[in-house]
């Protein structure tokens, strides 16, 4: 599993293909750099995928991990983010579409008990942090819980 990427996708970053084709070479997963870069899993994937910043430490600390320079990872690293380039509107990718989906579903939902409970105004997209549980039932099934965490 720690080779799994989608890098068919035109608008990722340059540093996209090293850092996944060196995850994939030392089989890890995302918790696995997480853990050494000191982020969460779902942070770390995001710098993969050029939709976060990463720090000059995590750059440091990816190129020790990934065996990779790290002159040419913080040169490739260097940049902003991209953000919300790396999907087509709407997704077509099933589990994205998936999310996307819940949001279409549930957003006036969601926005409705928020603003009950915080008044006017909008959970930030920057302070902010996310988090990917698995749970099993007593059935054996498995249930993704997702949290999002904004600031608000």
């Amino acid at each position: 599993m720690a080779n799994l990427a989608t890098l068919d996708h035109p608008y990722l970053p340059q540093s996209a293909s090293l850092l996944f084709d060196a995850k994939a070479k030392a089989n890890l997963t995302f918790e696995d750099i997480a853990r050494h870069i000191g982020r969460n899993e779902v942070a770390t994937a995001a710098i993969f995928y050029g939709q976060a910043k990463a720090s000059k430490e995590d750059v440091v600390k990816l190129a020790e991990l990934l065996r990779l320079p790290a002159q040419a990872l913080e040169m490739q690293m260097g940049g902003f983010p991209d953000r919300g380039r790396s999907v087509d509107m709407p997704p077509r990718e099933p589990l994205i579409y998936r999310l996307y989906e819940i949001v279409q579903n549930y957003g006036y939902a969601y926005k409705a008990v928020l603003n009950e409970k915080f008044g006017d105004g909008i959970m930030s997209a920057i302070s902010f942090s996310t988090n990917v549980e698995k749970e099993t039932d007593d059935d054996g099934n498995n249930w993704a819980v997702i949290t999002l965490r904004g600031k608000w």
